[in-house]
């Protein structure tokens, strides 16, 4: 059964660090385009950064600076490093999974995770 599983969600302060992961199960993730999105209350998901099978990157302009995303062919894992968090970054965060190999954000991806939530606040 092919699943991504999320987590490192957790409650920082304003200009605290996390790293959340994306573990997958039953596929490799190295064939795939990950995608890191978020959905804060009342808002539509929206895309945040992803990284191509070639290691290509992107990032909104939102977190450019801020966030890091990476791979770990070893663990199967997609990482999302974000550093200076602010409070308009609270949101649950999914990754996603598209056989395209290209990354982009506006496209339908083929796999998600449950979610994994993300609280700034002081």
């Amino acid at each position: 059964q092919l699943q991504l599983v999320e987590s490192g969600g957790d409650s920082v302060q304003p200009g605290g660090s996390l790293r959340l992961s994306c573990a997958a199960s039953g596929f490799t993730l190295d064939y795939y385009s990950i995608g890191w999105f978020r959905q804060a209350p009342g808002k539509e998901r929206e895309g945040v950064s992803c990284i191509s099978p070639y290691g290509s990157t992107y990032y909104v302009d939102s977190v450019k600076g801020r966030f890091t995303i990476s791979r770990d062919t070893a663990k199967n894992t997609v990482y999302l490093q974000m550093n200076s968090l602010k409070p308009e970054d609270t949101a649950v965060y999914y990754c996603g999974a598209t056989n395209r190999l290209l990354c982009v954000l506006n496209r339908p991806y083929d796999y998600w995770g449950q979610g994994t939530q993300v609280t700034v606040s002081s």
